[in-house]
């Protein structure tokens, strides 16, 4: 495939700010909208209260306009006796012109109605008592008791809201109080995202080989909302250069020009890339148009484009979900919350460890997706371990670090800050580390059903086992077989842990269909397979069912031995696309996937349960969960065996 290089590949630093700069000359633009439309959005100025709040002296009671010093020295034996005028003021009502309270009088008053001329407080209903056309008062009021005086809420002229605010319900109702019926706000940017590529559809319809589900035009639409921005959804264009330029052409020109325009796809080496291509020509032509960057030393990211075209802000992003979200974030998002009005948003950073060490790429800076789980010594932070076409890693995590371009790697137990990417990021209220099970996912999803926030972290059950003893996460799903006894789980619970009984899972080989005739069990398989040159797909390291196929192969390292998935379902989905010929999994995954199933053992799936935690509510929770008739039910439904002895949610005792 011939190659197009990169335009020019600059530092992070040097990207943003020619961004910036190019940029520099948009700014917030201003509209008026009615108060009724404009919930969530951000004033463009100061609203100064046209009127007093109250705008009159209002009562707070039921009972009766009085003077004050009328009311000095009533006790409920000698009560001091008024005589009433009326009528009566309800809420509402104006005082007649000339109306006054004299001394010795005393009107009788609702709450909120306008206090008369000459009363200064009102006096309780629970407080009188009434005798004909008389009222005696059993309790003194002080001057301005019960009663709000005008202005004093609110007065003519303060400014009651001020500009740069996102309006909720709060300052919609104090503006509604002041009488504003519209209000000068902040234009929501438009920003139109158009999706490339001849490979991508459009989700909710049928898919084909080689064909993935436009996951990026979404994402990028509901993030350009979350900034304050109005989403322009542009479609989905095939790599055509000619239909891609008129695309582009369309956006930000007519009447009705996007502020904003995003592509993603089209940025890296390919032939087959021509977003770049038709952003460089419409550059040459168009005037105030630059490309400003074309390649960023990120990782994810590098392949990013930066431009202006005819003064508005062209970035074509990545393809890849992960990098096109983060380098969305990185670069186009501080832009769009100035344009918005959002300011700068960044939740605060939080400082962490990391519980393992993290390789980067020298010369580049690295951006690593993290979980954070509460440890001994503060947030341990977990790099989620996935590519930059993961597309629920960003969903994921918790947040990410930044590893600069000068450090290869990070050492274990090395101090990380991470950025959040929500601000009310906070600790889970059950944090699971270990082996993925979908038993285990059933579970955790009843704890969450509850109200608790539930944190899985996937490192394999080795990796669960050293996590919780360095004092990380709660519970760890594990399935480790000692290879000198054949037991499953006790010989690897670590001190200040114990286990907590979960069930069996039935761990065989699984194949396409038309390798059936190899064997009619895994031994026979694996005798004929691994001579025979079929390609295996293998488990991470660490993970109780690597330690089981390590113990099948012996020293044999079949073709693919390299090749590790860390979950069940992605053996399963190597072998069915034919991307691999053999691998070990669940049974019950391999029915699913329509595979050949070859059993070897039982094992058992346990979780490990630190001591310190078993009475968080949430561990409680689960504990209850597990012991459950009708969830172990349904456990078995799922294909897992409930041992007999099983019964209770009480730990295992280490007897060793």
């Amino acid at each position: 495939m011939r190659q197009r290089q990169f335009l020019d590949v600059v530092d992070e630093a040097e990207a943003r700010r020619r961004f910036e700069e190019a940029c520099a000359h948009l700014a917030p633009a201003v509209e008026t909208v009615a108060l009724d439309a404009a919930l969530g959005r951000v004033l463009a100025a100061d609203v100064a209260a046209a009127v007093d709040v109250p705008g009159f002296d209002r009562s707070n009671m039921d009972g009766f306009a009085v003077r004050a010093t009328d009311t000095a020295g009533a006790e409920e034996l000698a009560p001091v006796v008024l005589t009433l005028l009326g009528p009566p003021l309800a809420a509402g009502d104006r005082p007649a012109p000339g109306f006054e309270v004299g001394p010795g009088r005393a009107v009788p008053i609702a709450t909120g109605a306008v206090v008369p001329r000459g009363a200064d407080a009102v006096v309780m209903v629970e407080d009188t008592h009434l005798a004909g056309k008389r009222v005696e008062v059993s309790r003194p009021v002080a001057p301005g008791g019960n009663l709000t005086f005008a202005g004093s809420d609110i007065g003519r002229g303060d400014v009651v809201v001020r500009r740069g605010t996102r309006l909720t319900s709060r300052e919609t109702g104090v503006l509604a109080a002041v009488g504003v019926g519209e209000i000068e706000v902040v234009r929501r940017p438009r920003v139109a995202v158009l999706s490339t590529g001849d490979e991508i559809v459009p989700p909710g319809g049928p898919i084909a080989a080689g064909e993935v589900y436009d996951s990026n035009q979404r994402i990028l639409l509901d993030a350009v909302a979350e900034l304050g921005c109005d989403g322009v959804p542009a479609g989905i264009v095939p790599d055509d250069e000619q239909r891609v330029e008129e695309a582009i052409t369309a956006l930000i020109g007519g009447d009705h020009p996007a502020d904003a325009v995003l592509l993603s796809g089209g940025t890296s080496k390919g032939d087959g890339d021509v977003n770049a291509v038709v952003v460089q020509r419409l550059a040459s032509r168009l005037p105030a148009s630059e490309v400003l960057v074309h390649g960023v030393a990120l990782k994810p990211g590098k392949p990013i484009l930066l431009a202006v075209l005819a003064g508005r802000p062209v970035v074509v992003l990545p393809g890849f979900p992960t990098s096109a979200v983060f380098t969305f974030h990185e670069f186009v998002a501080p832009l769009l919350r100035r344009l918005s009005g959002f300011g700068n948003g960044l939740a605060g950073e939080i400082a962490a460890i990391t519980p393992m060490r993290i390789d980067s790429v020298p010369g580049r800076t690295h951006y690593v997706l993290v979980d954070l789980v509460e440890g001994q010594q503060g947030p341990a932070a977990y790099p989620l371990g996935a590519g930059s076409g993961s597309v629920t890693a960003f969903g994921r995590a918790d947040g990410f670090i930044r590893i600069p371009a000068a450090i290869e790697y990070l050492e274990e137990g090395a101090a990380v800050v991470v950025r959040p990417i929500n601000p009310d990021v906070r600790p889970a209220d059950l944090a699971a580390i270990g082996s993925n099970c979908e038993g285990f996912d059933h579970l955790l999803g009843l704890v969450a059903s509850r109200g608790f926030r539930v944190k899985a972290v996937w490192v394999g059950s080795m990796g669960g086992v050293a996590a919780l003893r360095r004092g990380e996460g709660d519970v760890a799903g594990i399935h480790l077989m000692d290879p000198a006894t054949g037991e499953y789980n006790r010989a690897f619970v670590p001190e200040g842990a114990s286990l907590l009984p979960g069930y069996r899972r039935r761990q065989g080989i699984v194949f396409r269909s038309k390798h059936a005739g190899l064997g009619e069990d895994a031994a026979a398989f694996l005798a004929g397979a691994v001579p025979g040159g079929l390609r295996m797909v293998n488990r991470n390291v660490g993970s109780g069912t690597r330690v089981l196929i390590d113990r099948l192969l012996g020293d044999a390292r079949p073709d693919g031995y390299l090749h590790q998935v860390r979950t069940h379902h992605g053996v399963a989905a190597a072998v069915e696309q034919r991307r691999a010929d053999w691998g070990m999994t669940l049974d019950t995954i391999a029915t699913r996937a329509g595979l050949e199933f070859r059993f070897v053992q039982d094992e058992r799936y346990d979780l490990l349960v630190r001591d310190d935690r078993r009475e968080r509510p949430a561990v409680r929770a689960l504990f209850e969960i597990l012991a459950d008739a009708e969830v172990r039910a349904h456990l078995r439904r799922m294909g897992f065996v409930m041992d007999d002895d099983q019964e209770g949610s009480g730990p295992i005792t280490d007897e060793r």
